[in-house]
């Protein structure tokens, strides 16, 4: 079994590599190791519901925004991105950022990731898909957001985008880009696996920390067909730390 899931994409030079761990409290945690070309943007404005992110830069200089404040982190430096903060990181410097750090809990953010990558490698560059982007948007929409367009609007309208793309036919099988059967996510080692998360797999949900709460109100016009689109395995929240 390949030990990461490796990441890139061919617009940016952004690469990334993870793998699942289980740590002493049988938490689910992402490590990740990255890079981005000098003066390179990193993702849009975006907000992770319930992962908190702690890395430190190993070369050259990271810029972020965090809960509306600019920072700037030289080699050697750490940053930490807490749940539920809008934020967004770039390349300040002219050499090449290299990162490690934890996602943690990794909850859906690895698969996210992946349809993310596949989606906008599809297309051509500032134009992906958007019957495929808004699939991968909306299926983790309880655990990742991207912070544009606003959430009222991808609330009403992301149903009628991918009701269009089925009646297009956007999503039949499973070879298309950010496809859920095609984005399994990072390994999780075997020799560090908890016992939970072993029965997890076992039960077909390999990623036992996923939340799914309750769904926001949708239109009621298209709530039935809302309602029938996939999103992440339904489990039980991490706890609070």
């Amino acid at each position: 079994m390949n030990r990461h899931l490796t990441l890139r994409n061919r617009h940016t030079g952004e690469v990334l590599r993870m793998n699942r761990v289980c740590d002493a409290q049988g938490q689910i945690v992402l490590n990740l190791e990255g890079s981005l070309p000098p003066h390179s943007e990193g993702p849009p404005l975006h907000v992770h519901f319930y992962e908190r992110e702690e890395g430190k830069v190993t070369a050259g200089t990271l810029g972020a925004i965090i809960g509306g404040r600019e920072i700037r982190v030289p080699a050697g430096g750490t940053a930490a991105l807490p749940a539920g903060v809008p934020h967004r990181w770039w390349n300040a410097g002219g050499d090449l950022l290299e990162f490690s750090g934890q996602v943690i809990p990794a909850v859906d953010l690895d698969p996210y990731l992946q349809a993310m990558f596949a989606v906008l490698n599809a297309g051509p560059k500032g134009r992906p898909s958007i019957f495929y982007l808004v699939h991968v948007m909306w299926r983790h929409r309880h655990t990742q957001l991207a912070a544009a367009p606003p959430r009222a609007v991808q609330l009403f309208l992301f149903p009628i985008i991918l009701m269009i793309g089925h009646i297009l036919g956007k999503y039949r099988g499973a070879n298309w880009p950010g496809s859920p059967q095609s984005c399994p996510g990072a390994p999780l080692l075997d020799g560090l696996k908890h016992p939970q998360a072993s029965a997890a797999a076992d039960s077909g949900h390999p990623h036992p920390e996923t939340h799914t709460p309750a769904p926001a109100p949708r239109p009621p016009a298209l709530a039935r067909y809302a309602a029938s689109l996939p999103g992440p395995p339904p489990v039980t929240p991490p706890p609070a730390r």
